[in-house]
């Protein structure tokens, strides 16, 4: 399906989240909004998503093309800003004036976030830099966070409570998309808005900050089993949950890349992100395929526990796809993988309190801020894999600059 681009700030389709359910399937994922397509088929934990893993000829209904051609090309970009400064990069910024938010009267700066919840360990880790790179800027006397626990109905009280207690400009991270515009548009009236992560349907807030995106994820990871899976090789790709749409244009763009190619996706299956179940997926692919020669994942929260279930087979770890938590960096080191690690950095945490503060001094900000979206590569591996930190910290946090790093975040100094 082809689509006009869409509009700056706004999600790729419009759908609610669907239920509790899918929040709790997602809830290793980096960032992700549940907006499940009315006629997708039930396909729960550990079924196939395709009856055969073949090229159905078809794209899923959240697939943009316009959309994926942009973040293709985003993603050979050379960003504007700072070196070694990812957080304040900027790829194809197109500015917007803001001098009619600049804070004329005396006093320090009362900063305000909305946050859908820490329900994962991007975010715990994230909200860590967020709060760490409010401690720099001493004009910041005042940082209100408000945790809607992943609660629709309370970040919009919450959303409500903030533009009430004189906040000088509002920082969200939505919950959902569809269900928030409301509440994100009546703030954009009162307190300068800034939206980062997850999308919205308005583009009232003064910037709209978030890396690449999904597609560029997707294509990364699948090029490079294209590039290191023989032709005829057997793919078995592992998906989180079907519905969402970080998710749905990550696979997406895999798909892109494996019809083009002359690897077999044998397999598409769900995990509900559970190690367990993903070792179980494994297993029973091995079994049945008598074989697998390369594994793409669309979140790389269990892909330790893939390349367990290859190592308990007694078969050689193939090509693996991964993410940039320090458990799987450490095992791809120890063990020689053959892996890359696309990431949703959590660097991007510290964005919006940039942002913040340059329009509160009528500076320019991009109305769409596109942040860098690097890989780690086995050329990089070691520049990325920190000694000492948990197995579950984000290694693209770019906070190793930041004050109280690495005991702030778990890690031993």
């Amino acid at each position: 399906m082809t689509a006009s681009r869409p509009p700056r700030g706004r999600p790729l389709r419009r759908r609610v989240l669907t239920s509790a359910v899918a929040l709790l399937a997602t809830a290793l994922l980096a960032s992700c909004t549940s907006d499940t397509p009315p006629d997708l088929p039930d396909a729960p934990g550990g079924a196939s998503a395709t009856a055969d893993g073949q090229d159905s000829g078809e794209r899923s209904e959240f697939f943009e093309q316009a959309e994926y051609e942009r973040q293709l090309a985003l993603a050979k970009e050379k960003p504007q800003g700072p070196a070694g400064r990812p957080w304040e990069q900027m790829l194809s910024p197109e500015f917007t004036d803001t001098t009619r938010y600049r804070k004329e009267r005396a006093g320090g700066v009362h900063l305000c976030f909305s946050n859908a919840g820490v329900f994962n360990p991007w975010r715990q880790v994230g909200l860590k830099n967020m709060r760490a790179e409010v401690g720099l800027h001493q004009e910041i006397t005042e940082f209100t966070v408000l945790d809607a626990q992943g609660k629709d109905d309370k970040q919009i009280s919450d959303i409500q409570e903030l533009t009430g207690k004189g906040c000088d400009a509002l920082i969200v991270s939505p919950n959902t998309t569809a269900t928030l515009t409301p509440a994100v548009e009546q703030a954009c009236a009162e307190v300068p808005v800034i939206v980062f992560d997850r999308g919205v349907e308005t583009d009232c807030a003064v910037t709209f900050i978030n890396p690449v995106g999904g597609y560029a994820y997707g294509a990364v990871a699948a090029d490079f089993l294209v590039e290191n899976v023989e032709p005829g090789g057997k793919i078995l790709a592992l998906r989180i949950s079907p519905g969402v749409d970080v998710l749905e244009t990550r696979w997406s763009a895999a798909e892109v890349a494996f019809d083009k190619s002359e690897l077999d996706v044998v397999d598409v299956r769900f995990t509900d992100g559970d190690p367990a179940r993903t070792k179980s997926v494994v297993t029973d692919a091995l079994t049945r395929h008598g074989g697998i020669d390369g594994v793409w994942m669309d979140s790389g929260a269990t892909a330790v526990a893939a390349v367990e279930a290859f190592e308990d087979a007694g078969q050689d770890v193939p090509p693996i796809t991964g993410e940039d938590q320090q458990d799987f960096l450490q095992v791809w080191k120890d063990k020689k993988l053959t892996a890359i690690a696309p990431a949703y950095p959590t660097f991007q945490w510290r964005t919006p309190v940039i942002a913040a503060l340059k329009i509160l001094q009528g500076r320019q900000v991009p109305k769409e801020w596109k942040l860098p979206q690097p890989s780690i590569t086995e050329d990089n591996l070691d520049e990325y894999l920190e000694p000492g930190m948990p197995p579950l910290h984000y290694a693209m946090c770019g906070c190793a600059d930041l004050p109280g790093f690495p005991e702030g975040w778990g890690g031993r100094g």
